[in-house]
């Protein structure tokens, strides 16, 4: 890679924010991705939608709550942030429930842009 190409990438979200390291593995990547001034979304899917939920208490199973780090992503340039629709209506969950704003697409268009990324991480 030439200095100064920049790549599309995308991480896709697919475990509960807590209980395994993925979620939190994830996170730590894209910074370190957008750190390098490379073109970085996010998609929520399965249970990955949970990472975004509001209100999210860990003090019961003793893990830092690292959810409100999604808010800061903005300030890192890292503004393109999906939510699968049938993942996230298939947990009962609406746009309101979610810590920040999203596009929400379905399956198929998220297979459209899922398409035009030159890496796509599955987390």
């Amino acid at each position: 890679m030439s200095e100064g190409t920049v790549k599309k990438f995308m991480f896709v979200n697919r475990k509960a924010p807590h209980g395994t390291i993925y979620a939190l593995e994830s996170l730590e990547v894209v910074l370190i991705t957008a750190a390098f001034d490379q073109d970085v979304s996010l998609v929520f899917a399965d249970d990955g939608v949970y990472q975004l939920k509001k209100g999210q208490q860990t003090k019961g199973i003793e893990t830092k709550n690292f959810s409100p780090t999604y808010r800061a992503l903005e300030g890192y340039d890292i503004e393109k942030l999906y939510v699968e629709k049938e993942s996230m209506e298939a947990r009962g969950l609406s746009e309101e429930d979610l810590l920040v704003d999203v596009t929400v697409l379905s399956s198929a268009e998220m297979g459209k842009l899922m398409a035009e990324q030159d890496v796509v991480l599955s987390f």
